[in-house]
């Protein structure tokens, strides 16, 4: 997907800092509006509605502007999560600064950062990140739900898998934790096993999530299946039409076995915070958030 033009608006926010509705909970901080990356299946287009833009989601960008975050240490033990709804290292941060920014405010607060990534930008801040990691929990994850480029290009305009699979293992070897984020799943196009072989050396934790579709973007996924992958529609009518959750169920088993395989820890909604030996993360079942939301990660969901 070739990156189009973005449309750059500044804004000003009382505070960058927002409490969390996540299953992590704690404080989401996103330092734009909008993100280049236009992913087909971004669960955060939903934001378009609260900005006041018109055009299409993925064209637009509005870059905060923040008073200084006063007393940091406010936050400490917090868990602070970069990039809720927006890539905090979109390749206009490379102009804006602003993630860096926020970095360089929380840096001696002792939160629990976690930045959530499909750049490979973040490596233009390792050495704050060292420097932060030395003080405090930091987690770098990134999003790879494929390492079929081709794909990977259908669906946004971030960079190659190729060169954020680089970042991450440049990251890992700097001695910060590091996350692989297989999301969304696509039932039959994303290969959890060649991504878990691919990243298993590199990464602390492997984390789960399906494909939710679901809004305006619903429609445009089910019609790129019907033209891409159209002996996979039949499949993607019973989990989405009709609410079939038994492929995702015999997933999560084939995730777990693959845990066990690779003695590797396999937990439900939880995300500890740890460094494993190497080639053995822990893989961490997300499936269908919504029973996350609220949990705590305590391991318990909430099923109706």
């Amino acid at each position: 997907m070739e990156q189009q033009e973005i449309k750059i608006k500044h804004i000003e926010t009382k505070s960058v800092m927002t409490k969390s509705n996540v299953p992590l909970g704690g404080y989401s901080v996103n330092p734009y509006v909008g993100c280049p990356h236009a992913c087909k299946y971004c669960y955060a287009s939903f934001m378009k509605r609260f900005t006041g833009h018109n055009e299409e989601w993925g064209t637009f960008m509005d870059v905060k502007e923040w008073s200084q975050i006063r007393k940091p240490e406010k936050y400490a033990g917090q868990k602070v999560v970069i990039g809720t709804v927006t890539d905090g290292y979109n390749p206009l941060e490379e102009t804006y600064k602003n993630t860096r920014r926020i970095l360089e405010e929380l840096k001696d607060s002792g939160a629990e950062i976690l930045i959530c990534t499909k750049s490979d930008l973040v490596l233009r801040d390792i050495d704050l990140l060292k420097e932060i990691n030395e003080k405090s929990r930091l987690t770098v994850s990134w999003s790879v739900n494929t390492l079929d480029e081709r794909f990977k290009d259908d669906m946004d305009a971030a960079v190659s898998i190729e060169r954020r699979l680089a970042a991450m293992k440049q990251v890992y070897d700097a001695g910060i934790r590091t996350v692989c984020f297989i999301s969304p799943v696509f039932p039959e196009i994303t290969d959890i096993e060649a991504i878990f072989d691919k990243v298993k050396d590199q990464c602390d934790l492997i984390w789960l999530e399906n494909l939710n579709l679901r809004g305006g973007f619903k429609a445009d996924i089910m019609g790129y299946i019907s033209d891409k992958y159209p002996d996979l529609l039949p499949l993607y009518d019973e989990i989405y039409n009709k609410k079939d959750r038994s492929y995702f169920e015999a997933l999560r088993k084939k995730a777990e076995n693959l845990a066990k395989i690779n003695k590797c820890r396999f937990i439900d909604n939880e995300t500890p915070y740890e460094r494993v030996p190497k080639g053995h993360p822990t893989i961490v079942d997300y499936f269908y958030h919504e029973e996350v939301k609220g949990t705590g990660n305590t391991g318990k969901r909430k099923v109706k």
